[in-house]
């Protein structure tokens, strides 16, 4: 049974990914924003939203500890936040600014891989922040990317259809030609392996074909040999992989590393249960489940070992774009086109609803239904309430402030007749007041209004050599870079002349008159 705990509508733009760590929650959109939530009751975190990045965030990600996240964007930086102060950490720009989608930390939290519109992958040392290498590994763009669970191999998968294996230093282990041949869309390793013969290992520091650099002395951290009466017998480690791709077909590849005879990767499952391209997957923390979000507009629920369909979730009401598994538990979130992130528990019906009671209760229903402009002074005092703001309710209902006089508050309406002193919360009020506007313009906003790269409504629209039309400012900046690729279809741009698009121009103005 899997059961929908807790509908986060936060985001004011489509959800890109989502990340889960045995303590958060984190969400990325195309709003610009990254999102971080406690896991608790799904309350939203005091130094959230993140809005360092300039435009859309594709990837989120938790280091394995915790203490990390990074998320990555259009922007072509690779931003690492702290979790605990939300302060950015660490920001790395691609050497040739193109555009990052994907993002991922290495198992031990010591290097983060970065895939790129370039189609090049790239590896940052996390503690000095210095890039270790950018290797050039498809003709397209680099949709997935994701270390192994021993830390020493990693995956790449891109819009060209091969899925590749590497070594830390980008020598090639194994490419599947074609694993899908319209495009690979998402790949994660299990979290668990598997070794031949015995768990009776001895940790060894340095291994032939470049396998592994170090372990502990288990199975699931993965050594390489075993000891008997004296002599090293060489051993077989076992790894699964899914990987979702253009074709509609979820994958689960078996990925056998021999210490004589390297690599060699076998299709295990070919999953069809979603009738459309499947953008996202996860393995459940103990390697039983596999959950993966498509086009359908459904999120499914397989059991792993087996190849079986459990479930087919059907809430979302647009693409599912994200799903990730709890490092310590069967809950996942989900995340859409739709704008929301969907919270989900796999059996045990009882904790299911004591955590749905819980996250429910964080936010009054009654406001949430109707557009800020109708809020009345009730609303508003009832939506500062469940956003932390107890402490301003009695100074906003002295004022007589409803919905749409909120919207236009400033820092020095709050400093000077509000008394607010506290720069701190008069910071965290006005970005509460920005995401309401956000919200606001996005839902009446078409989509035809957004520029494709920056995700704000136009007002200078061109079309490029690709078709497309974009906000001036924003494609002239794009091609100024090295990477002259569209940034809707990735083809190179036969000739950077942008013509001015006089009708869709004339269409915002008339659409802005009637707001």
């Amino acid at each position: 049974m899997a059961s929908l705990i807790c509908s986060l509508q936060d985001h004011g733009d489509d959800v890109n990914c989502c990340a889960l760590s045995d303590r958060f929650l984190a969400s990325c959109s195309e709003d610009k924003s990254v999102r971080v939530y406690s896991c608790a009751d799904f309350s939203e975190l005091r130094f959230s939203p993140l809005r360092t990045h300039m435009y859309g965030v594709h990837c989120c990600c938790f280091s394995s500890c915790g203490r990390f996240l990074a998320s990555c964007s259009t922007d072509a930086r690779t931003i690492i936040w702290s979790t605990r102060t939300g302060a950015a950490v660490a920001e790395l720009e691609h050497p040739a600014r193109a555009a990052v989608r994907v993002c991922a930390f290495s198992p031990d939290a010591r290097f983060v891989l970065s895939g790129s519109s370039d189609g090049t992958v790239t590896i940052w040392d996390v503690t000095s922040k210095k890039m270790q290498r950018c290797v050039k590994v498809s003709e397209g763009t680099v949709l997935t990317c994701c270390f192994s669970p021993c830390a020493q191999m990693l995956m790449t998968g891109s819009s060209a259809g091969d899925l590749q294996l590497w070594t830390l230093s980008f020598s090639s282990l194994w490419t599947q030609r074609e694993a899908y041949n319209l495009g690979v869309n998402c790949s994660c390793f299990c979290p668990h392996f598997s070794i031949g013969k015995t768990t009776a290992l001895i940790l060894l520091s340095s291994l032939p074909g470049g396998a592994v650099g170090s372990a502990v002395a288990s199975q699931q951290e993965g050594c390489w040999f075993e000891s008997r009466l004296g002599q090293m017998a060489f051993l077989t480690v076992m790894f699964r992989l899914a990987s979702g791709g253009q074709d509609s077909r979820l994958r689960i590849w078996i990925i056998s590393q021999h210490a004589t005879a390297g690599c060699e990767m076998s299709m295990l499952f070919s999953l069809s249960a979603q009738s459309a391209p499947v953008l996202a997957c996860a393995f459940s923390f103990d390697g039983q489940l596999l959950v993966s979000g498509s086009v359908d507009k459904t999120v499914a629920v397989y059991d792993a070992n087996r190849g079986e369909l459990l479930h087919s979730l059907t809430q979302h009401s647009r693409y599912v774009t994200a799903c990730a598994f709890s490092p310590c538990g069967l809950m996942f979130a989900s995340g859409s086109m739709d704008k929301t992130v969907n919270i989900w528990r796999i059996g045990d019906a009882e904790a299911s609803e004591t955590l749905k009671t819980s996250a429910q209760g964080r936010k009054s229903q009654g406001y949430s239904r109707t557009l800020v402009c109708d809020w009345s002074e009730e609303d508003v005092c009832e939506w500062l309430g469940d956003e932390g703001f107890e402490a301003l309710v009695d100074t906003f209902r002295a004022h007589d402030i409803d919905g749409p006089e909120l919207i236009t508050l400033n820092t020095e309406t709050l400093s000077s007749e509000f008394n607010i002193e506290s720069v701190g919360l008069r910071g965290r009020v006005l970005r509460k007041i920005k995401d309401l506007r956000s919200s606001l313009t996005d839902t009446d906003c078409p989509d035809e209004f957004i520029c494709p790269i920056t995700r704000e409504l136009m007002k200078e629209p061109v079309i490029a050599a690709d078709g497309y039309s974009y906000e001036r400012e924003a494609i002239e900046s794009w091609i100024n870079t090295p990477n002259r690729s569209s940034p809707m279809t990735n083809l190179p741009l036969q000739t950077t002349i942008l013509t001015l698009n006089r009708s869709l121009k004339m269409a915002i103005q008339r659409w802005k008159s009637s707001q």
